[in-house]
């Protein structure tokens, strides 16, 4: 009864219900339309399917037991002395990818400070694994350049990233004809939450977060590909 009740009295869930008895008492279209909007981004039963098909579409491809290719690993920013657990999350996937190899391959970073990241890497991974990494640029569109012009497009690759940034690399993976699967290490926005009894009735602000994000990769990315028939900023050297 506790897990039932307890949801409700959330800040969120008691505008939730303040917001619907507003719509019955006023009955003004634009009210039960933010209603609405506010209702959909916020139920979770709704929002675990949009993380289940980002998950299985989009931020995680299956990946061959017998891949002999190499793996990149897009930059998560850090100093000259530490790197944040955005990195190290994606690291850590890494080495859980390339486990049980016994060729040798290549690890390509793209970060301004790499010693952290070399460091990190080395003391994990198998003692064939080649790493080279370099400062690819201050964005992902930046990064995705040089590295079309650094690489073979022909090799296949892995490339690791977040979830949240899964949708604009596996785009810009194919724009630039990467031979490349694209592997997210998770977080938990995208994991999913627990629908329980009271899941119809009430609202998660995780849920926002999901769409707030999703929101933000798929904007960047197409304003990317709206302008670059005309701009080439994302060629040129980005400072830091």
């Amino acid at each position: 009864m506790k897990d039932f009740i307890e949801p409700f009295l959330y800040p969120h869930n008691l505008f939730l219900w303040a917001f619907l008895f507003a719509v019955i008492r006023y009955r003004k279209i634009g009210l039960l339309l933010l209603l609405v909007w506010f209702y959909s981004f916020g139920n979770t039963y709704l929002a675990n399917h949009v993380r289940h098909w980002y998950g299985t579409a989009i931020s995680t491809e299956d990946i061959s037991r017998d891949f002999r290719g190499n793996y990149v690993v897009l930059g998560c920013g850090g100093d000259a002395n530490s790197i944040p657990e955005c990195a190290k999350s994606r690291l850590d996937q890494l080495v859980k990818l390339s486990f049980g190899r016994e060729d040798a391959f290549t690890v390509h970073m793209t970060t301004l400070y790499c010693q952290p990241y070399v460091d990190y890497l080395r003391s994990r991974i198998q003692a064939q694994a080649k790493l080279d990494c370099f400062h690819g640029g201050a964005t992902t569109y930046h990064e995705f350049y040089t590295l079309s012009e650094r690489l073979d497009t022909k090799m296949p690759l892995v490339f690791v990233s977040s979830d949240y940034h899964a949708f604009r690399v596996k785009k810009l993976a194919n724009q630039y004809q990467f031979a490349a699967t694209v592997y997210a290490a998770p977080s938990s926005t995208f994991r999913n939450v627990n629908c329980g009894k009271g899941c119809f009735l009430t609202v998660n602000l995780s849920n926002y977060d999901l769409f707030a994000k999703l929101t933000a990769e798929m904007s960047s990315f197409y304003v990317y590909d709206l302008t670059r028939g005309w701009t080439d900023w994302y060629k040129k050297p980005s400072g830091g």
